[in-house]
């Protein structure tokens, strides 16, 4: 069960997904792989969500992940844990995972644990990358267009990334660069849910 600590920033694209690939191949980077995502977060149903914030719940979420490679699927269990600066900034990850069989398994086994999936996040991934970097475009199946990536052995810190995304001229949202896709959606599954226990009582 491998347990690996990454940094990485996430940042929001304000531009097509194809100008987006445009400008990262005219600055010589590569394309790489491509896989889908298919992200299903499950909650103890013990926990009282509307006493908790979005972070809280999260933290406590469980991920049932299938990876498709276009051919070759992968089945994982996933638990995250981000430590966050007084910023607010995702200043480090650690995630711990094992692979299953089944995704569909994998999500009845913790549904008779006493969980519930409380939300699923679709993504298409493409991978870009040059000698010192590998960036991964999401494009959500919510509409956002994002870039993540992460440290390596050539860029050893947050403020470095920074200053490569910069230096690619890419468009991007500059006022921030920890965009946190999963808590944003959640955020979006509880106003929903909201909504619908409001429309019930009235």
């Amino acid at each position: 069960m491998p347990i690996k600590q990454e940094n990485e920033i996430t940042i929001r694209i304000s531009c097509s997904k194809e100008e987006l690939i445009k400008y990262l191949e005219e600055k010589g980077l590569k394309k790489g792989r491509k896989f889908r995502l298919d992200d299903h977060y499950l909650i103890p149903k013990i926990l009282k969500i509307e006493e908790l914030t979005i972070r809280e719940i999260l933290s406590k979420a469980v991920i049932i992940r299938n990876i498709d490679n276009y051919g070759k699927k992968v089945n994982k269990i996933t638990f995250k844990n981000k430590n966050i600066n007084e910023k607010g900034e995702i200043v480090s990850q650690t995630a711990t995972s094992c692979e299953v069989l089944d995704y569909t398994e994998g999500i009845r086994l913790f549904e008779e644990l006493g969980y519930y999936e409380i939300m699923n996040i679709i993504e298409d991934d493409i991978i870009y990358y040059n000698d010192k970097i590998e960036l991964a475009i999401k494009d959500v199946y919510n509409g956002d267009l994002l870039i993540e990536t992460e440290t390596n052995k050539n860029i050893t810190t947050i403020e470095e990334l920074k200053k490569m995304i910069e230096g690619l001229e890419i468009p991007f949202e500059k006022e921030n660069y920890f965009v946190k896709k999963a808590e944003e959606m959640l955020g979006e599954t509880l106003d929903e849910m909201k909504g619908l226990i409001w429309k019930k009582k009235h």
